[in-house]
């Protein structure tokens, strides 16, 4: 990338071709169209008159619309070489820093200070579009631009199967030193024996024999014995299972990614699993913490309302509207008749993206009819001039899109143009509107001049613009958060502010998303001691800059006149209710932490089945007249201290009452301030025992920062599996402290994606993702590494007990070769398959039965006591090869010839046996056959008689021990293959036995649903939904829980009774 070349000034107005890497901070370079930025840029002027530049910037954020940036006015004319010539300035900036957004700094041309903002920063990997060319003066090279700045390592991330293996991999490691010890301290002391009891092992030539077994030197001969035998059986420990497992999560993950039920079609995006550490940990969620905006709505804003004067505009209603009248009980009036939806209405789109707005008294020109005409007139007016969007007028049609940093912005200016003021041209100091004149009833284009911009931040909350109009006005037109709009009101301008404040409260209880709007005119004298003082402001480099700004305008955002308020529409994805149904039923918590207000919040989990009718409601805020009180005082200190205790007395009160009411479903909804005092270090305990007491949490106001918090705090406080789900930038905190991130690729860019672990295009693929292949990943891998730890105890212990029975001598059981292929071909294929193909029930069974998905969250099949069956397994199957091997091969005529069964006869058949019963083993324990396990696993033992074949034809001194031990002794002979058979059938009946009692007497949740089918009985929907009962709980979300609680109690006796259906709680 460093070695890609841009034009750099030399001198003279030349420009030459210069590389990445040499750079310097000063040059002045010239991009050009379609290029990427090679450093971070101040723009000096572009190819366009008025110094604009187009900027894409998907490579930092994944926001595919273009940003406008535009120079200052002083260096927009230096628009060819030639002009750079005699260029000379002085700029001072900020130091380096990771903050993609802001940007301090200031340039000195001709003794003159001017203020730089993020207007003029270009940065590094973002690309110039629509624009020719531009110019630029270089401020940050390197490491110190703002994107490398950024690219700090992500989390690393573990599961918690994976953090467990270690540990079981910690204690067959000691057990592996204790029987390295105990063979070792036996073996000196057998060792010793041989010279004072008359050489019981005479075989070893005690008096002859070098270090290993000299009797004089029983110490050291049993300290090497101990490094011989660590060697020997480490066997025992599966270093090819962490190989094993990472090639098996890939293919998982690649699974994932080809998922067609996860592919939304509209975005042509497929699910994209970016990790494949987390696989399985997505069968172990207990608690999902998602965003709202974005990722259960669509951030698709449509206007759909508004309030102008008082009087409400906008006869739609949405959905969370039809939620609470379907919940109430009462109609849904438009002008006083009851309204009927139309089923082919349903899933019908607005013809025009952004606007669902339907008033006859408002439209196609006919606001200019009604008693304030001339409010709404400069209500619209507003939304066409106040914001930051860029207008692109198609040549061929005539039609004006626009490009807006964000949906809502969009949303206004579209409403504005369709109610018939249209924006649809932008300058660095104007803003033109074709608007409908209300005296001629023509359309005319009128310019405004743009004088400042006040830019909307998370602190403000508001967004105003200074302008001119044609007839030599200072208009302030202002739009923003009610909470702190209605408080810079003049006494004058508060005419319909009752009325506005209950349209507002209407449209946040139908679960939309509103802003005031406020103008005001300034005078002359006014607005020059504000933009005297607001320059200065922006053109300081000091630390508190955006303070000086805010001062600023604090003074000049004052005393507004009210037009009135904005509705717009976030409307719920398809599927969310559904997804959110089945995944309560699985037994998982949904909290909500989102940055809207508490009224949209309740409604949008009305609409959403999180809260139920008959549920009953924890509000946590400071909205008490005490606390009112004291923020009047204005004393910091006090408000902070009564905040305090009164957050910690309603958490402790509430949460006696959800203590001692275990059967009656609870909501906790917090507001942010509330949430600020609830995680402080001596709070934050008991307001999770609250929380994790009721069925669903709503956080409300909260900001990235509280997001990240809580879900710090879910997931170190349970110790359970947290996942967050989100689809902006500021879920990015949030995705990365939880044990598994999910972003969303929608309309607020791609940061959260590029953030998170697993990507998905919408919410309900979250069901398929956690339900399907969450616990078909889980019970893969669980089932993989019992069946890797019990396949090497069992050849590990067989290579132990061939040892004690040769006095702990360090003679191998087996052949060098035969033990290094062990886990390698003969044995390595079928738990791969395993790993890969396995499904204990089927994709449409994990769905039709949630409770399932339980089996991970409770780890029951990766609990210790699973394990440590698994390894006894193991166990007993190597002391049944062994000893039945030694007893039926023991010295006596192995052949018809009259030979024994000398070691090496002996170490192949036990090896056999070993092989045969691994894969049978895992013929056993498999679930779904597929052709692939059926090659695998009779393939794996085909694979070791073709190997003993060919290895033995090799020459004596490559094959050793195994010389021609097949051809010549194994095959010929029957009681070789009546001895295979005998020790694999005698070593698979006992989990055979075990297997069959657990499956027809005590069978696991699986194991029910696997008879359902056996039996089938998976279409009986009686017999369906009374296994389902199970997962239907007082305290479960969703509409099934909620349609349950309406026609029946959920405590009855068929659900509180597991005996009813058989199926074992193992929670």
């Amino acid at each position: 990338m460093n070695n890609r070349k841009v034009k750099v000034h030399q001198g003279g107005g030349v420009f030459e071709h210069t590389e990445w890497k040499n750079l310097r901070v000063g040059n002045i370079v010239k991009v050009e169209k379609d290029k990427f930025f090679p450093s971070d840029i101040v723009l000096l002027s572009s190819s366009y008159e008025d110094a604009v530049c187009y900027v894409e910037t998907m490579n930092l954020d994944g926001e595919t619309n273009l940003k406008l940036k535009q120079a200052l006015e002083v260096t927009s004319s230096l628009n060819e070489d030639e002009g750079l010539k005699d260029f000379q300035a002085i700029i001072r900036c900020e130091d380096p820093n990771a903050n993609l957004y802001s940007f301090v700094g200031s340039m000195e041309l001709e003794e003159q200070q001017h203020s730089l903002s993020p207007q003029q920063l270009l940065l590094r990997d973002s690309k110039l579009r629509n624009t020719d060319y531009i110019y630029g003066v270089v401020i940050f090279t390197g490491h110190d631009t703002k994107v490398i700045q950024n690219s700090t390592d992500p989390p690393s991330k573990r599961s918690q199967i994976e953090r467990k293996m270690d540990k079981i991999i910690y204690f067959l490691f000691g057990v592996l030193f204790v029987m390295a010890f105990v063979g070792s301290v036996y073996f000196g002391i057998v060792t010793k024996d041989d010279l004072e009891g008359g050489h019981k092992r005479w075989y070893l030539r005690p008096e002859r024999a070098d270090i290993f077994f000299d009797p004089d030197r029983a110490p050291i001969a049993a300290i090497y014995h101990f490094l011989t035998a660590m060697l020997l059986y480490s066997y025992l420990i599966p270093i090819s299972l962490y190989v094993s497992i990472e090639i098996v999560k890939v293919l998982q993950s690649i699974f994932i990614n080809q998922d067609i039920h996860m592919y939304h079609e509209e975005t042509d995006k497929p699910a994209h699993a970016r990790t494949s550490n987390l696989n399985e940990e997505l069968g172990q969620v207990d608690t999902v913490l998602s965003d709202k905006t974005g990722t259960l709505t669509c951030n698709s804003m449509e206007f759909i309302k508004c309030s102008v004067a008082g009087i409400p505009y906008g006869h739609g209603f949405t959905e969370v509207e039809k939620a609470m009248a379907k919940r109430t009980g009462s109609p849904l009036l438009v002008n006083g008749e009851e309204y009927v939806e139309d089923p082919k209405d349903r899933n019908k789109k607005s013809s025009i993206k952004g606007f669902n707005f339907d008033d006859e008294r408002i439209m196609n020109g006919n606001w200019v009819n009604q008693p304030h005409s001339n409010v709404i007139q400069k209500f619209f007016r507003l939304l066409a001039i106040c914001h930051t969007v860029i207008p692109d007028v198609d040549e061929d049609t005539s039609k004006v899109f626009y490009e807006a940093e964000s949906p809502d912005e969009a949303a206004f200016v579209i409403a504005a143009r369709e109610v018939g003021f249209e924006f649809f041209k932008r300058t660095q100091t104007s803003v033109s509107v074709n608007e409908l004149d209300p005296v001629s009833g023509k359309r005319v284009e009128r310019t405004y001049k743009l004088l400042n911009v006040l830019e909307f931040n998370s602190t403000r909350k508001r967004m105003s613009v200074i302008v001119r109009d044609e007839d030599g006005k200072l208009l302030l037109l202002s739009k923003g958060a009610d909470s702190v709009m209605f408080e810079r009101l003049s006494n004058n301008g508060r005419e319909y502010e009752v009325e506005t404040r209950e349209h507002i409260h209407e449209y946040a209880d139908a679960g939309l998303r509103t802003l005031i709007l406020a103008y005001r005119e300034l005078s002359e004298e006014e607005y020059e001691v504000f933009n005297e003082k607001f320059s200065e402001a922006k053109n300081s480099v000091s630390a508190d800059r955006d303070a000086l700004i805010d001062e600023a305008t604090e003074e000049v955002e004052k005393d507004l006149i009210l037009l009135g308020a904005t509705a717009v529409e976030d409307k719920l994805q398809q599927g969310v209710p559904e997804c959110i149904d089945k995944l309560a039923q699985a037994g998982i918590k949904i909290w909500v932490l989102t940055g809207d207000q508490m009224e949209t919040a309740i409604n949008i989990g009305y609409a959403c089945s999180l809260l139920r009718q008959g549920m009953k409601q924890i509000i946590i805020n400071l909205e008490k007249p005490e606390i009112t009180a004291l923020e009047k005082t204005g004393e910091k200190d006090a408000i902070a201290k009564a905040s305090k205790e009164s957050v910690l007395q309603q958490i402790t009160e509430r949460k006696a009452e959800v203590s001692t009411e275990s059967s009656e479903a609870f909501a906790l909804i917090i507001d942010g301030k509330s949430l600020a005092y609830a995680l402080e270090e001596d709070v934050k305990k008991l307001f999770l025992g609250l929380a994790i007491g009721c069925a669903s949490v709503i956080c409300c106001r909260s900001s990235p920062k509280q997001k990240a918090l809580v879900t710090r705090l879910v997931k170190e406080g349970t110790q359970k599996t947290a996942l967050a789900i989100g689809d902006g930038a500021n879920d990015v905190g949030m995705l990365q402290e939880a044990d598994i991130g999910i972003g969303i690729s929608g309309v607020e860019g791609m940061q959260a994606v590029m953030s998170s672990d697993i990507a998905i295009a919408q919410f309900r693929f979250l069901e398929r993702l956690l339900l399907v292949h969450g616990h078909w990943c889980y019970r893969r891998i669980s089932s993989m590494i019992c069946y890797f730890f019990y396949k090497n105890v069992t050849f590990g212990f067989t290579v132990f007990l061939y040892e004690a029975y040769a006095s702990f001598s360090g003679q191998p059981a087996y052949n060098d070769w035969f033990l290094s292929l062990y886990n390698v071909f003969f044995t390595s294929l079928p738990v791969l398959a395993m790993g890969v193909f396995d499904q204990d029930v089927s994709a449409r069974f994990c769905l039709k039965f949630p409770l399932l998905y339980q089996e991970g969250v409770q780890n029951v099949l990766f609990s210790w006591r699973r394990i440590i069956a698994w390894i006894i397994n193991g166990l007993c199957s190597a002391i049944i090869i062994f000893f039945f091997c030694k007893r039926a091969l023991n010295p006596q005529a192995f052949s018809k010839d009259g030979k024994i069964a000398e070691f090496q006869i002996f170490g192949a058949t036990m090896y056999t046996c070993v092989v045969w019963v691994v894969n049978c083993q895992m013929a056993l324990a498999i679930s779904y056959f597929t052709l692939i396990q059926h090659i695998v696993i009779w393939g794996g033992i085909a694979l070791w008689y073709l190997f003993l074949l060919a290895y033995g034809a090799m020459p004596p001194s490559i094959s050793t021990t195994a010389y021609k031990v097949f051809v010549e002794s194994l095959a010929p002979t029957p009681s070789f293959y009546i001895v295979t058979l005998f020790v694999v059938i005698s070593t698979l009946i006992p989990y055979f036995v075990f297997n069959t009692i657990q499956m027809r007497f005590f069978p696991m949740y699986h194991g029910m649903i696997q008879w359902i089918r056996y039996e089938g009985r998976a279409d009986d929907p009686e017999y369906c939904h009374m296994v389902r009962q199970r997962s239907i709980r007082p305290i479960t979300v969703g509409f099934t829980a909620r349609s349950l609680a309406r026609t029946n109690p959920l405590n009855s006796s068929a659900r509180t009774n597991p005996s009813n259906n058989r199926i074992p709680d193992h929670r």
